[in-house]
């Protein structure tokens, strides 16, 4: 017994020959897919009353909008082995994803083993097993635990001085535009759901603002009619120097309409291309060129009935819309000694495998330009063989092991990009860098003879 377990003293149900599965989004289910693929038996726990995480537009708390869309093609979002159905647009919707994801669930086997409407209340660890106390105060002992709660749970509310007299929200509490009828609204936030709301707000509002304080590069859904994904992963696909790469980008962008944002009244970005989340937008530049949406630069102060921007001016508004991100590691529920926290996140091996403990592991914790669902994927096939060898022929996985004592996190997996320092970039890596990482993981691990044949995709 280490350090940080405790003892065994509650009475608690012992279901030491499963995995617990904490979140039933895309990162759970694949996680429970792969676990059940490998012979072993798991509960999913989802708080919400259908599975589907930020993509359940049922859910309350879910901080998707009725309008949003992914900002990644289905070629580079689909689960590798659950192609998504050509009758699907190829950029989903909130409720194609959720249909995706159900059906992804049925087809695995996955929706068998979540218990829905269940919430986790704490973890701890005991006698080398996880100790999960659900609402109710119901106590049960497993022999393995995967977090896959995501990390966009906890809004970020930025504070000003001064005072407003009129109605603030963030965009996690947006659902529809009808709200933004007849009314003046200043958008806080220049990222992709910034941009999304403030689009919707220049078609019902009687005006819109856009407060950007930091620059950013606005790219287009489609380049030269092919998905932006699809030109970006091509010209990644001649593994070119990281200079030739931007210098590609910079062509994506010039043969968009985005070219130079100053020219719309933006800020200039102040890093390189490539160097943040990237931003999705292909109507914000179009509505700021009409006059429908007013840019303006970071906010002074409250001013009772409008807000002064840093740049002395003042607009009169009556709705603030805070589309200012997450907190990016909000995993309320097991103290932060279990995850090797430290420098604001948690240090796992390819954001996944944690350092000292075999039956711990963190699906869906990283942040991504694209294709977050198939890297959802690699990472709990690697998880579920690691656990399979670990169990039945540990010398299989002894290098793995050895590896994930000195974790690879973060910068080491940025692919030669530096990410600006901010909230947002806390859990940023590069796309190909972690993939590729997860693909040769795979190879060395091989997949147990004893694998379950997986069914055949079916139409959804």
């Amino acid at each position: 017994m280490t350090a940080t377990e405790l003892p065994s003293t509650e009475p608690a149900e012992d279901r030491t020959g499963r995995y617990c599965v904490i979140g039933a989004g895309a990162a759970g289910l694949a996680a429970a897919k792969s676990l059940l693929e490998v012979g072993l038996d798991v509960d999913v726990i989802e708080r919400e009353r259908a599975i589907g995480g930020v993509w359940n537009p049922g859910s309350a708390r879910s901080p998707a909008y009725r309008s949003l869309h992914l900002i990644t093609s289905k070629r580079w979002i689909e689960f590798p082995d659950f192609p998504i159905p050509d009758r699907f647009p190829t950029f989903l919707g909130l409720y194609d994803a959720h249909e995706y994801l159900t059906s992804y669930a049925r087809w695995s086997g996955v929706d068998e083993r979540i218990e829905l409407g269940r919430s986790v209340e704490g973890v701890t660890r005991a006698d080398g097993t996880w100790r999960v106390t659900l609402d109710g105060g119901e106590t049960r002992r497993y022999g393995g635990l995967v977090i896959a709660n995501g990390h966009n749970a906890e809004p970020f509310r930025p504070e000003f001085p001064g005072e407003f007299h009129g109605t603030t929200m963030h965009a996690a509490d947006y659902f529809e535009p009808s709200i933004f009828d007849g009314r003046r609204v200043l958008v806080i936030g220049g990222g992709t759901s910034g941009a999304d709301i403030a689009v919707e707000s220049a078609g019902r509002a009687q005006a819109t603002f856009l407060s950007v304080r930091r620059g950013c590069y606005y790219w287009p859904k489609y380049v030269l009619g092919m998905p932006v994904d699809d030109f970006y992963e091509g010209i990644l696909r001649f593994r070119m120097p990281r200079s030739f790469v931007r210098m590609g980008a910079r062509l994506i962008l010039r043969a968009s309409s985005a070219g130079n944002p100053q020219s719309y009244g933006l800020p200039k970005p102040p890093h390189r291309i490539l160097d943040e989340h990237f931003v999705i937008n292909s109507t914000l530049l179009y509505n700021l060129g009409h006059g429908r949406i007013g840019p303006r630069p970071g906010i002074a102060s409250l001013d009772g009935d409008g807000v002064r921007f840093t740049d002395g001016t003042r607009e009169e508004v009556d709705l603030i819309v805070c589309a200012t991100g997450y907190q990016q590691t909000h995993i309320p529920f097991i103290d932060p000694v279990h995850l090797n926290w430290k420098d604001r996140i948690p240090q796992l091996h390819l954001h996944m495998f944690h350092p000292e403990h075999d039956n711990l592991f963190v699906i869906g914790l990283f942040q991504t330009g694209t294709g977050n669902w198939q890297i959802m994927h690699y990472q709990a096939q690697a998880m579920a063989r690691y656990v399979h060898w670990m169990r039945h022929d540990p010398e299989r996985v002894a290098a793995v092991r050895r590896e994930k004592e000195s974790p690879r996190f973060g910068r080491a997996l940025s692919g030669g990009l530096r990410f600006y320092d901010s909230n947002r970039h806390l859990l940023q890596v590069d796309h190909v860098t972690l993939r590729g990482e997860l693909r040769r993981l795979l190879r060395r691990l091989p997949a147990p003879s004893s694998r379950r044949t997986s069914r055949k995709p079916v139409a959804v």
